[in-house]
């Protein structure tokens, strides 16, 4: 064979090893990350109303099965602190209900107020043991009681008001936003094909999150119009889904951003990478150290340091371990009480989202607020 010919032959090798290598590599890009918790979406998800840009759920029994661990705690599941909040000791007794032990799943539905002309609206839906009678009392201290045909509910004045019914012994409803209603019958469902695949990659973990971005109003994206790049990445958003998955001591969170291209997710990684430098020079400022207590400073050193952000085909992945430190721990011994109190999860885990705090009405809302 001559030269000549060798060398065409050495050339088309290269050129097909080339193509291969290029194929497979365009083959692996085109498919989307795979879902970090695969699973069937939980049955109380399909007593939500459909149609709803958030959906958020919370397996408190599953993280209950975590009481020896630091991370329980932290969680306020792991039995009494002595320094819990007085509000919510009185909740607690008033009411008859606390999170930690009552508690065993919840989810919710939400319209944020840029969805839903200036108005946030939500709708929960919580599992458990509650002492019906106690929690109508601890309500029609300011709200009163309504019936539609043989059902009952309880609305309860606030801002936003507040309405709830007991759908059976072990399930309580709650809908918050002006002109909800609690007795207006809810087709099953997300009946958003979209959300369903969203809520499916996550629907495995025992807290999960996921959200529709595709449709929001333009005012939303108003605070980032003297950044034209952020805004062009942040319009590209079309859907978020957030994981947590408790393992011993840390929760693996996986934060997931759907992109409308495989450039924008590209764009998008490498923004997050270039905030992620320019946060770390700013954490590096004694100024900017001083502002932040122990927790938040051990919080955004992880957070710059430790997370893990990938991407492929149209999804961005921002990967974090959340350690029992990170999230207030004290160092002063496996005994000690929390530098960050529970009672700041509590409200939001007791009564999802802050949709029990109206409970005490307007007139001392500072005071009975849990």
């Amino acid at each position: 064979m001559s030269s000549a010919k060798r060398a065409l032959v050495v050339v088309a090798a290269v050129i097909c090893v080339t193509a291969a290598g290029a194929a497979v590599l365009l083959y692996r890009w085109d498919r989307p990350l795979a879902g970090v918790s695969v699973g069937s979406a939980p049955s109380i998800l399909n007593q939500l109303p459909p149609g709803a840009p958030a959906i958020g759920y919370i397996d408190v029994a599953a993280l209950k099965k975590l009481h020896d661990s630091p991370l329980a705690a932290v969680l306020g599941l792991a039995g009494e602190n002595p320094r819990e909040d007085r509000d919510y000791q009185d909740f607690v007794r008033d009411t008859g209900f606390d999170y930690a032990r009552d508690l065993d799943r919840a989810a919710i539905a939400f319209w944020p107020s840029t969805t839903q002309g200036g108005e946030n609206r939500a709708v929960a839906i919580a599992d458990g043991r509650f002492d019906r009678e106690k929690i109508k009392a601890y309500a029609l201290r300011t709200g009163q009681e309504m019936k539609q045909g043989a059902q009952s509910y309880y609305v309860v004045p606030g801002d936003p008001p507040v309405s709830f019914a007991f759908p059976s012994s072990s399930r309580i409803m709650l809908v918050s936003g002006k002109g909800s209603s609690i007795v207006t019958p809810m087709p099953s469902g997300p009946s958003d094909a979209a959300m369903q695949q969203r809520i499916s990659r996550v629907a495995g973990a025992p807290i999960f999150a996921v959200a529709r971005a595709d449709n929001l109003p333009p005012s939303f994206y108003d605070g980032l119009r003297s950044a034209p790049q952020f805004e062009s990445v942040a319009r590209s958003v079309q859907g978020l889904t957030l994981a947590g998955q408790p393992d011993g001591d840390v929760i693996h969170v996986t934060l997931d951003a759907e992109c409308d291209s495989m450039t924008n997710a590209i764009e998008l990684a490498t923004v997050v990478e270039s905030l992620r430098l320019l946060g770390s020079m700013a954490l590096a400022d004694p100024k900017a150290r001083a502002q932040m207590n122990k927790e938040q400073l051990a919080f955004l050193n992880a957070l710059l340091n430790q997370a893990k952000v990938t991407h492929q085909d149209r999804i961005v992945r921002l990967v974090l371990d959340v350690t029992p430190a990170m999230l207030g721990e004290s160092d002063s011994g496996p005994n000690a009480q929390l530098q960050i109190a529970p009672q700041g999860l509590k409200p939001l885990i007791c009564f999802v989202a802050t949709i029990g705090a109206p409970f005490g009405g307007p007139q001392d809302k500072e005071a009975s607020t849990p």
